[in-house]
Parts: structure tokens; C-alpha cells; sequence
């Protein structure tokens, strides 16, 4: 059996440092514990089992000091942000996974057992493993400047295993927990800031960033000597803990219909947190063996390790795109042009000026729409304003900087235009050969289509070379993947010119071949295409709605509809069926609502229940072949396994693993799916169609 050791060979350990400081306030001395794994803020530290060790031999060295009090602090701007799970993909074993929660209670739990006071002084960000050693504390102080603080575990598809679940509760309030437990984690790992964490419950007090640590001792000390008292409310056990579940339980289930093991666990030790005395150590070692139990199945879980080839695909694949030139081939951006007004322009507008602070252009085929735009870039920059996050005099040169015009001469003062106007392929050429006469020879022309084709939009251009796919997601604010797409004849400048603005964007951009749909949209409507021609079979809406939520989709199929829109699903339907017309098939249904103007498939009554809309009831013809709830799964499953690879082997990406950092970042995919391959291998679709997996057995998966 693999040990800890050798499982977690790679690890970055933190380091723990006791020093002994002289306190004459209280007339003795606190022990100050300081976690720093050697690097700067840019690599936070974790815990893995030799930083577990080396914290335990610290505490070790704190107590046979007998002071006064033990503090735990970190490195600058770093508290501590969790386990170090590089080491899970190599655990095979579960008795190896139930010793990682094992050894994480047994070390933090000595601060909570300890008969001499524990402070916590949360200097910096602050998460998942960290923030239950400060759990663990007796008192806790904050940093106002610490930058994030969350349990982000059933993010991952884990829970907060080194006593998460059941002290925070207890100290914070059981609706609160849920909060941050649950709603924070799995609304795309919301962050909270020091004040609202205060608030909740979770410090004792926020403390000024200058001479933050000697601030903390000094409230120590106060707490200590009894000048300061630290009042805590009483936690109720009564209907209010049962309606704190009965909302976690709602929640939870229509995040993820059942789907995710994590946070379904998650729910089950907050509802036994109740039954939790966390001042009787033998009470509260029973919650946390329950915790360990939790962990141990969960790391022996395939979505687990979905979740972290996901989290990995994000945080390291996202930021190394494959296939991208080398940087130094890209010119920065010094004024930005936007073909359209509309919506979609305006939000990139805003992006590009927020993010770029350079002058921006807004044109279209009137003023009244030339100013609508302007106005929205300007009002979202109030709002900012309004919130904070813009100072007046910011807020005034970010506005300054945009303008609109009529006359595409301006345009020569910019050297990065991107069109974003209705997906029509004569309409697209005509806005660039018109361009062409006024901007310099390498202006970057970019086009923010989601399914035509560069090569041709590029075609009859003189400089064909300088065109490239820029295709953002909606809401462009929200949604941070960039499809980059390379034409024929798109040169290495024009490419890296690209990735490099699309980091300034805070944007993280995945290559794509110029080939129809590109990634995400390509599968998305292969996906709604199954779901509408089993409707039109005659599936009843409602069961093919719910049929594929075991996908991870973030919104059933017919909501998605709504929201992108019939006539653009069905628009970018037909340029799909157009080049695969034996895998795309037009719906006559969708067709129907379509040209009768109908805009979803929904209505709701007064108290918000769903029907189908009576009009699209009465216009999509269905057949007399419904499917199952299973059957039209299977058939998606099917779909998702086949166009996928034939996606890998048209070249559209370099891997699976941009298929899935797509499908992650361009539409919410679940991460405990690590985006659509690993489940597709995990359910065995991919070898009933293709006759081998995606990924190699424990990439994303147990074995």
C-alpha cells in the first residue's frame, strides 16, 4: 500500500515556526506559531502530511514553553488555503484516505482540547484546511485586508473534513453555515471578505492591515487580562437548525439534482452537527470521525477526481493554452474599435475599456443606437462606482476613454476592431472590406462569431492574415472562456497578439481550429438538438427537460433555450446541419416557435409553476415514438461521446482536456463531471461508442 509519504512526494510542505513572544500587558508570553511554505503570496500554503507534521511538532515546541497563550498566524497576505490534494490521484487505498482526516483532526484538535487559550490570526487569505485550523482556535482575529475567505470543498466535490462541519455550525448558526458551506461553494465558489465573515460570525474582530499582528497580540492580551470580552450568541437546536437543512437540502438538490456525492455528504454532517456538543470531547470526536468517514469516500470517489483534474484543467491548463504562440510575438493593444451597439457590443466594450484603459470606439448603423451603447458602457462604470469598485475620478477617465461615431475613419486610431453584429456571413465580410480602407495594414480585425467561418470572413480581404476568432460567452462579465480561432491564413503575430490580450481580459482562452461551432456551441447544439428531436418523437417536454441532468448542465435544456434564444439555436443549428447534415438535424418544432416569434417553451402562473406554453403546445407537431427519461439520456451520452471524438480528430483542439475546459468554463459545466470526457468514460458511453475512453484510467478517475 502506498503511504502518505510517498503518495504526497510532490509536496509543497509549510513549514512551522514557533517563536516566543514577550506580552507586558498580560506579564507573560504567547507562543506565535508561523505557517510559511518559502514561497511569496504567488504559492499559498497547504497542508499534506508533512506539513500536518511539521504544525504538530510546532505545537509541540508552544506548549512545553507553558505560555500563555498560542497563536497561529501565516506568511505575508497568506494565511493558509487548505489540504494539499496533489498527492489524492495516487491514494488507492481507502484505510490511506481515512488517515488524511485522521491526521488533520488529531493535530487540530490539539488547539481546541488545549487548556491554554488559541488564537487564530487570520493575516491573508484564508481557506479550506486553513480556515478550519482557525476553527480550531479559541478566538479568532481577522486582517481587513485578507483577501478570500471560504470552505470552497463541495466546490471540488469534498467537504470541510478537519472539522468544518461540525464546529462552524456550533460557533456561526446553522443557516449561516449553509451559507458558507454550501450556497457560497457551489455558487461558483463565492469568496467572502473580512467584514461579512465577522458578520456572520466566523472572527472575533477585523483588524487594520498596518501592524496587523501586533494589533492581534495586543487584543489578545486584552482578552486575556479580561479588558476585552468576546461575546458569542447562543446557537439554537431547535426548528431553526431543521429549516437551515430543509433550505441546504433545496438547494443542494437543484444545484445538482442528486448528482454530487460532496455536497450531499456535506448536508448529512450539518444535520449531524446538531446532535454536537463541541465542548465534550467525546461528543465532538464522534463528529468528527463521521467527517473522516465522509472523506475517506469521497477520495476514494470518481467525481472527486473529476473535480480535481478540473480544478487543475482551470488553474494550470487555462493559463498555459495549448497551441498558443510565443508571447513575444504580441503587440499591445493601444485603442480598441467595436463593430454593433448592441448588448453583446456594449459588455465588450465595457471589458475592454475596464480592463485595457485604453480608448475604445463603439460604431453601428445609426447614432440613436451609437448612443444607446456608449450610455450602457457608462452607466455599468457608474454602477461600479456606486458599488465601490471605481473611485469618482477612476470611474470619470474610464468613461472618457469611450466614444462612438458613425464615420469609420476613427477607426485608424485603433489598432485591435472586433465586430460583434448578427451572425451573417455577407454581413461580416462587407463590415470588414469597409474597415480595411481606413485602419493601418496590421490592425487586428477580430470577429466575436460563434459559428461562421474565419478563413472565409477573411477571405477577400487584403490582409487576410491579421483575422481572428474572438469568441466571448454571455454575460461576457460572468463567463470566462475565449474561444480563439486560427483561419487559414491567421499569422503567429495576429494569434499571440490575441492570447496576450485575452490575459489582459482576465480571460482564459483555449485554441480552436476554424471549423463550424468551434467548441462549446458545436456540442451544445448537438446536446439540445438529441433533446428537441426526441421531443419532436414525441417525449413530453417536461421528461426531456430533466432527462440529462446528469450531464452537470448548470440549466436544463429548454431553460438554456430561453436564454440563448430560439432563432440563434436555431441559426447556428443550421450552419452545423449545413457542413454535418447526418448528425445535425433540424427540428421542425424549434422551426415552428421559431418563425411564429415565440421566445421559450415555458409559461408560469401566479405561484411560479412551469406548464408549456399553450402556443408552443399548439405549434410543435410531435410524433407518436416518446422516448424515456433514460433513453434520451443514453441517446445525449451517445451524441456527446461521438461528436467529441470527431472534434479530436478534425484537430478543433489539441485535446480532450480543451473540450473540457470549454465546456467548464464556457457554460458552468459541473466540475465533479471534470466537464463532459471523464463522465462520459466514468458511465461508459465512450467506449460503447468509440470503442476506447477519453482519458487514461485514474487521470480523472479512481482507476
Amino acid at each position: 500500500m502506498t503511504d502518505l509519504t510517498s503518495a504526497f512526494a510532490d509536496e509543497v510542505v509549510t513549514h512551522a515556526y514557533t517563536t516566543l513572544v514577550d506580552v507586558p500587558e498580560i506579564e507573560g508570553r504567547i507562543a506565535l506559531v508561523t505557517l510559511d511554505n518559502g514561497f511569496d503570496h504567488t504559492k499559498p500554503s497547504t497542508f499534506g502530511p508533512q506539513g500536518l507534521t511539521e504544525l504538530d511538532a510546532a505545537l509541540d515546541v508552544a506548549f512545553d514553553a507553558k505560555p500563555s497563550a498560542i497563536a497561529i498566524t501565516g506568511k505575508p497576505f497568506i494565511f493558509a488555503v487548505g489540504a494539499d490534494l496533489k498527492g489524492v490521484p495516487d491514494i488507492k487505498d481507502r484505510d490511506l484516505a481515512l488517515h488524511i482526516g485522521q491526521l488533520g483532526h488529531r493535530v487540530f484538535k490539539r488547539l481546541r482540547d488545549s487548556s491554554i487559550p488559541t488564537f487564530a490570526f487570520v493575516n491573508g487569505a484564508v481557506m479550506g484546511g486553513g480556515l478550519e485550523v482557525a476553527l480550531a482556535c479559541h478566538y479568532r482575529t481577522v486582517s481587513r485586508s485578507a483577501a478570500a475567505i471560504a470552505l470552497p470543498e463541495c466546490f471540488l466535490g469534498l467537504v470541510p473534513g478537519w472539522g468544518g462541519t461540525q464546529l462552524l455550525p456550533n460557533i456561526i448558526g446553522p443557516s449561516n453555515a449553509v451559507t458558507v458551506v454550501l450556497e457560497n461553494a457551489l455558487n461558483q465558489n463565492k469568496m467572502l471578505k473580512p467584514d461579512q465573515a465577522a458578520k456572520l460570525g466566523i472572527f472575533d474582530t477585523v483588524l487594520d492591515s498596518a501592524d496587523y499582528i501586533e494589533q492581534s497580540i495586543r487584543w489578545a492580551a486584552g482578552v486575556l487580562n479580561g479588558s476585552v470580552t468576546v461575546d458569542r450568541p447562543t446557537v439554537e437546536r431547535g426548528q431553526e437548525w431543521d429549516d437551515a437543512i430543509a433550505r441546504a437540502k433545496k438547494f443542494v438538490d437543484a444545484k445538482t439534482k442528486g448528482n454530487a456525492p460532496g455536497p450531499a455528504r456535506a448536508l448529512e454532517l450539518l444535520e449531524l452537527a446538531k446532535t454536537i456538543d463541541i465542548n465534550d470531547p467525546d461528543s465532538l470526536a464522534n463528529g468528527f470521525a463521521a467527517e473522516d468517514e465522509a472523506l475517506a469516500d469521497l477520495i476514494m470517489s470518481d467525481e472527486l477526481r473529476a473535480g480535481l483534474y478540473a480544478f487543475d484543467l482551470v488553474q494550470r491548463r487555462a493559463k498555459r493554452p495549448a497551441g498558443a504562440p510565443d508571447r513575444s510575438l504580441a503587440r499591445p493593444i493601444t485603442g480598441v474599435g467595436v463593430i454593433g451597439a448592441g448588448l453583446m457590443a456594449s459588455q465588450l466594450a465595457l471589458l475592454f475599456v475596464r480592463q485595457l484603459k485604453v480608448p475604445v470606439i463603439l460604431t453601428d448603423i445609426d447614432q440613436e443606437r451609437i448612443d444607446k451603447g456608449v450610455a450602457y458602457v457608462h452607466s455599468e462604470i457608474d454602477k461600479l462606482q456606486g458599488k465601490g469598485r471605481l473611485s469618482p475620478d477612476g470611474a470619470n477617465r474610464l468613461k472618457a476613454l469611450v466614444s462612438g461615431s458613425l464615420d469609420k475613419s476613427v477607426f485608424a486610431s485603433t489598432n485591435f476592431v472586433i465586430e460583434a453584429v448578427f451572425e451573417n456571413m455577407d454581413l461580416k465580410k462587407k463590415i470588414f472590406a469597409e474597415l480595411e480602407d481606413h485602419i493601418a495594414d496590421d490592425t487586428i480585425l477580430a470577429t466575436n462569431t460563434s459559428s461562421l467561418s474565419i478563413t472565409t470572413m477573411a477571405a477577400d480581404l487584403k490582409h487576410p492574415e491579421r483575422v481572428v476568432g474572438f469568441h466571448f460567452f454571455n454575460p461576457v462579465a460572468v463567463l470566462p472562456l475565449l474561444e480563439i480561432i486560427r483561419g487559414e491564413k491567421t499569422d503567429d503575430v495576429t494569434l499571440a497578439t490575441a492570447f496576450a490580450t485575452a490575459k489582459e481580459l482576465k480571460k482564459s482562452a483555449v485554441l480552436v481550429a476554424d471549423l463550424p461551432g468551434f467548441v462549446f456551441n458545436r456540442l451544445l447544439i448537438r446536446t439540445l438538438g438529441e433533446v428537441m428531436n426526441s421531443v419532436d418523437e414525441g417525449t413530453p417536454f417536461e421528461v426531456a427537460d430533466i432527462a440529462i441532468s446528469e450531464l452537470g448542465m448548470p440549466m436544463t435544456p429548454f431553460a438554456l433555450l430561453g436564454l440563448v434564444g430560439p432563432a440563434v439555436a436555431l441559426h447556428t443549428g443550421e450552419t452545423l446541419s449545413e457542413h454535418y447534415p447526418e448528425r445535425f438535424k433540424d427540428s421542425p418544432g424549434l422551426r415552428a416557435i421559431v418563425d411564429a416569434g415565440i421566445k421559450g417553451i415555458w409559461s408560469y402562473d401566479q405561484a411560479g409553476n412551469q406548464t408549456v406554453d399553450p402556443e408552443v403546445a399548439k405549434l410543435w407537431t410531435q410524433g407518436d415514438n416518446p422516448s424515456t427519461a433514460e433513453q434520451v439520456l443514453d441517446r445525449t451520452r451517445r451524441a456527446f461521446a461521438e461528436e467529441i471524438r470527431i472534434m479530436l480528430d478534425e484537430g478543433v483542439v489539441a485535446a480532450a482536456q480543451d473540450i473540457d475546459l470549454c465546456m467548464i468554463l464556457g457554460g458552468g459545466f459541473a466540475f465533479w463531471n471534470g466537464g463532459i470526457t471523464p463522465y462520459l468514460d466514468r458511465t461508459g458511453a465512450s467506449e460503447a461508442v468509440n470503442g476506447k475512453r477519453f482519458l487514461e484510467p485514474g487521470v480523472a478517475s479512481v482507476s
